[in-house]
């Protein structure tokens, strides 16, 4: 199974509005721009319990398009490449230094929930990226497009969507941590 899906953020907090295009799935591959070159595989990515992991036509990651500027990256933290790299190279000296990471994503997290480093993806981003995620996978359940009121918190065109959205309600004691 695969599928592209198509999330449609409006204007909020003095940002402009901006989409989000999910490919999802064997052969389903994004348009690759001009320039973008070879992906290697995240080194920071742990292999799965049943072996290495098999090189893919386009590994996980982003690519990402601004006004001007055309960026690639791997998954998680990775770092962004300016593409086609002539425009990275004619740019070189007017972007700003990043600093080494002293560990991986993963390492990062298991560091910063012990108060060793500070969190590189905050939970204030990855909580609403990953719920942003979820009614992705609601959507590939569904089947259909699902429309989202973001102030009520609820799917408003599919019924057994939303269900699944709120799911059952929370054990006497227990309503506090059900509260989004």
């Amino acid at each position: 199974m695969s599928t592209t899906l198509l999330f449609k953020f409006p204007k909020r907090n003095g940002m402009p509005a901006v989409d989000v295009t999910w490919y999802d799935g064997l052969d389903n591959l994004p348009p690759i721009p001009a320039g973008y070159g070879v992906q290697g595989l995240d080194p920071n990515i742990p292999p799965p319990s049943n072996g290495p992991i098999k090189q893919a036509k386009l590994n996980p990651g982003k690519i990402i398009y601004s006004k001007e500027l055309t960026f690639k990256g791997g998954s998680h933290g990775s770092t962004l490449s300016i593409i086609p790299p002539e425009k990275a190279k004619e740019m070189a000296s007017r972007l700003p230094e990043v600093p080494k990471s002293p560990s991986n994503h993963f390492a990062n997290f298991l560091k910063a929930c012990k108060g060793e480093e500070q969190t590189r993806s905050p939970f204030a981003i990855a909580g609403p990226l990953s719920q942003m995620f979820c009614l992705g996978v609601l959507a590939q359940w569904t089947g259909e497009k699902l429309v989202f009121d973001r102030d009520k918190k609820v799917i408003t065109n599919n019924k057994k969507a939303n269900e699944l959205l709120v799911g059952p309600p929370p054990r006497k004691g227990w309503e506090q941590y059900y509260k989004v």
